[in-house]
């Protein structure tokens, strides 16, 4: 008991505590803090209790106990004031808790604290009959809560088996519950997905471009990362599929495809075929330096070692030269030298105008030929694959009438997956298809037959294409690099290619009246 400032003796049991909670979802509900604590003071006043404190939650699930401050703090205040209140008062029990069992745990904690916990709404007490009532009323809340929790998962899975996802990826966008192209960014990363196909660029390469095209997460300070566009690739979303790991499926999606199947399959090959981890550096190394084009290229004939390059100081200014890396006897040549020595050798093995006609028409019943066998390959590509996409649908419908078990399932549809890979990717001829043929013969015509002209040429361009030009060059026609000694060069090996094309010289075909 205790002394009123009126002098009234008023007991423990006339004071009472307010507990209030409101989920995010049920503020819509009339379950408003304030329409929860108006009911609780009239209940307390019908009972002749005074309330000395609310405590207010909002935006907090009753599933679990853990997130919820405010009723971890109230519980902590009836602990140190157990001598001073008697009731907690709820305007349901479910307020307190949807799971049955944390309901019971809270329950025992106030009555160990003496401490009675009264509804506004529901009958609650302390006799055995309002104790029975009051468990069961906290397991209708945890079932009602079940129930729904079911109806939202059994909602998901009807959604994902109609096509359908509940999430949004780059180059997407959410419409009236269903998923649309993003006209920022569709096109730009459709573009991406074709430039990685053919080979030529790393996950970092693909990345730099799209940031400069302003494609990029916002959360991550407005750059693209490699690991992002890895799992872009890798995802088949973009491929018109909808993929769930949790049932382990995939379903034809609703949404328009980025890419097609075979041009998805290529990407694969690409990715596996390099084998790169994106978790390791993904940019490109370059050990090269314009100055010096013939670096790396040249190398020691004694010792067989790369030349390298370096520059030394004159009375005015710098000049350049290549050197072994053995110091080995006369390996030291000036830059001029080295370059004039190479336009000369390079003399001995340009191509005949009469061989250049005989490689082109060599290349024309090539390329022919491979787009004939080409067109009757993918013909039966696509009957396969037609065959492999009704096998994997039969296998769906056999899965969901409940015929195969989820993991059959999924030991089956990965086989199939990969010899749906396997087949698209036999279709793929990149190259070929990127091949201008007019542009090759003018090039072999023009270029192959002048090979010092076409090496002092790419020395006068730009230093990055420079040094790509001359070692393309050079690479393709003496893959074993070039030794250079006192004398100059000498002992070549050429590429069995290259040697090829010059053995075309020595036929007795005729072109044009020539032999």
């Amino acid at each position: 008991m205790e002394l009123t400032p009126t002098g009234k003796i008023e007991q423990r049991s006339d004071k009472a505590i307010v507990y209030i909670r409101v989920s995010t979802e049920e503020q819509v509900e009339n379950y408003s803090l304030g329409t929860q604590e108006d009911i609780c003071r009239k209940e307390a006043e019908r009972r002749g209790m005074t309330v000395t404190q609310v405590f207010r939650e909002e935006g907090r699930s009753a599933k679990t106990i853990t997130g919820r401050p405010i009723l971890v703090e109230m519980l902590e205040y009836c602990r140190k004031h157990k001598r001073e209140i008697g009731s907690v008062i709820v305007y349901r029990l479910d307020r307190v808790s949807r799971q049955t069992s944390d309901y019971l745990i809270i329950r025992r904690k106030l009555t160990e604290c003496d401490i009675k916990l009264i509804s506004a709404t529901e009958p609650t007490g302390n006799s055995p009959t309002e104790k029975f009532v009051e468990t069961m009323l906290a397991g209708f809340a945890q079932m009602d809560n079940d129930i729904r929790s079911e109806r939202a998962k059994n909602g998901l899975k009807a959604r994902f088996l109609n096509g359908l996802t509940s999430y949004v990826t780059m180059g997407y966008i959410n419409q009236s519950g269903y998923t649309t192209k993003d006209p920022a960014t569709f096109d730009k990363l459709e573009d991406s997905w074709h430039l990685m196909a053919t080979g030529t660029k790393t996950l970092r390469n693909i990345a730099d471009v799209l940031t400069e095209q302003g494609v990029a997460q916002r959360h991550k300070g407005g750059r693209m990362l490699p690991q992002q566009v890895n799992r872009m690739f890798r995802n088949k979303f973009y491929a018109g599929y909808v993929v769930s790991k949790k049932y382990g499926r995939e379903v034809r999606g609703q949404h328009p495809p980025m890419v097609t199947e075979e041009l998805f399959y290529q990407v694969q090959a690409v990715l596996d075929g390099r084998n790169h981890s994106v978790s390791g550096p993904l940019a490109i190394r370059h050990r090269d330096n314009p100055d010096f084009p013939l670096r790396r290229l040249v190398k020691c004939k004694i010792c067989g070692t790369s030349f390298t390059g370096g520059k030394s100081k004159g009375k005015r200014e710098y000049f350049g030269y290549y050197f072994c890396r053995h110091r080995c006897n006369g390996s030291n040549v000036t830059t001029s030298k080295l370059i004039g020595d190479t336009v000369k050798w390079l003399h001995d093995f340009s191509v005949k105008d009469n061989a250049a006609k005989l490689f082109n028409a060599f290349l024309r019943r090539t390329y022919f030929k491979r787009a004939a066998d080409l067109q009757e390959r993918r013909e039966l590509a696509d009957t396969d694959l037609k065959k492999q996409y009704e096998l994997r649908q039969a296998l769906i419908e056999k899965n969901l009438s409940g015929i195969y078990s989820d993991e059959i399932f999924k030991e089956q549809n990965s086989m199939l997956e990969e010899k749906i890979k396997s087949i698209q990717f036999s279709k793929n001829d990149e190259l070929l298809e990127k091949y201008n043929l007019e542009l090759i013969n003018k090039f072999v015509e023009t270029k192959l037959t002048d090979l010092p002209k076409m090496f002092e040429d790419s020395l006068k361009s730009e230093p990055d294409v420079k040094l790509k030009q001359v070692q393309t060059l050079l690479c393709s026609i003496f893959p074993s690099g070039m030794p250079y000694g006192k004398n100059g060069y000498s002992n070549t090996q050429i590429s069995p290619f290259y040697r090829a094309i010059l053995d075309l010289q020595a036929s007795p075909i005729s072109f044009g009246g020539t032999s």
